[in-house]
């Protein structure tokens, strides 16, 4: 089920973190090396094909070929608990549940350190999830909270 959610998320905040590119056909091998120069709306229209039909997701998600860096798991985590604060914060304060399962997934933790993600999770469920609290300031409370677990900080980047 944690996969079937994973799956929904990606497909659900892929058009909003997609990647900045600076022109009208995109990024990818036809913007940069197909149609370099493209002035004209068939070269544009030819390049976003050739983009399309390439390595399109590789070069957005690594930066390559005119694309700039789609924000990666942090940025797609994010996303997540904007629209899932309230199950989460269920989850976050039990230390186990599918939603919580769904965000370590999302954020790449690997399975032999998901117990150690949910106990930081569930030991600062104060800090992220207090009265007035946004998706944004639960984000940056995680985030701190990972980056003082040894374990954890190889997650952020």
């Amino acid at each position: 089920m944690k996969q079937l959610i994973a799956g929904a998320v990606f497909v659900a905040v892929a058009p909003l973190a997609m990647a900045d590119n600076g022109g009208p056909a995109g990024c990818g091998v036809g913007t940069a090396i197909v149609f370099p120069d493209a002035s004209a709306w068939p070269e544009h229209v030819l390049a976003a094909t050739t983009n399309g039909s390439s390595f399109n997701t590789s070069s957005m998600t690594s930066g390559l070929l005119n694309c700039k860096s789609a924000g990666g798991p942090l940025q797609m985590s994010q996303l997540f608990m904007d629209d899932n604060m309230d199950q989460l914060a269920m989850d976050a304060a039990k230390g186990e549940g599918e939603t919580l399962a769904a965000l370590a997934e999302l954020m790449g933790v690997q399975a032999q350190d998901t117990a150690a993600f949910n106990r930081t999770v569930q030991a600062n469920f104060d800090k992220m999830f207090h009265a007035e609290a946004t998706s944004g300031t639960a984000h940056q409370a995680l985030t701190a909270a990972m980056a003082n677990n040894a374990q954890l900080q190889k997650y952020l980047g």
